[in-house]
């Protein structure tokens, strides 16, 4: 069995120094919410994605929201499709159009291999409708200046 050195603890600080932008489109605006959903964030606090692949991006207001917890209450914005291959890594700052809407808190990957669902932890539980999204609108996940905190 091969070992995770996320799981096993082995990484006190976040290893990613610096990354490429990683920038999508919005193909689908989502109107949901729940209070329930029991999404599983995974582990590992970075995951690799692939130019025009599509996956769905769920906002939480949850603070405790990071890899290997549960999330809960969670509003659903929409889905992407990625413009450029890079990596994805929990903390960084997602923007819609520009305005930040919050940080990457992990992966949960009930829906794969047809999708990844990228959730974002925010300070306020908005819907893509009550966002005012729109096809097309540009997504971007930025590493933060403070890169070098330390694993969750």
């Amino acid at each position: 069995m091969k070992k995770d050195p996320y799981a096993d603890g082995k990484f006190a600080v976040n290893p990613y120094f610096k990354k490429s932008d990683v920038t999508g489109a919005l193909v689908v605006v989502l109107d949901g919410r729940m209070n329930n959903r029991g999404l599983e964030l995974i582990i590992p606090i970075s995951r690799c994605v692939v130019k025009d692949v599509v996956h769905e991006l769920i906002l939480t207001d949850e603070e405790e929201a990071s890899p290997g917890e549960q999330v809960n209450r969670i509003a659903y914005l929409g889905f992407i499709t990625l413009e450029n291959s890079g990596v994805l890594v929990q903390g960084d700052e997602v923007h819609m159009n520009g305005r930040m809407i919050g940080h990457l808190a992990g992966f949960d990957e009930t829906h794969m291999p047809n999708h990844l669902n990228l959730v974002i932890r925010t300070g306020h539980l908005f819907t893509g409708a009550e966002l005012n999204a729109e096809p097309g609108m540009k997504i971007t996940f930025h590493l933060p200046a403070k890169e070098r905190r330390e694993t969750q």
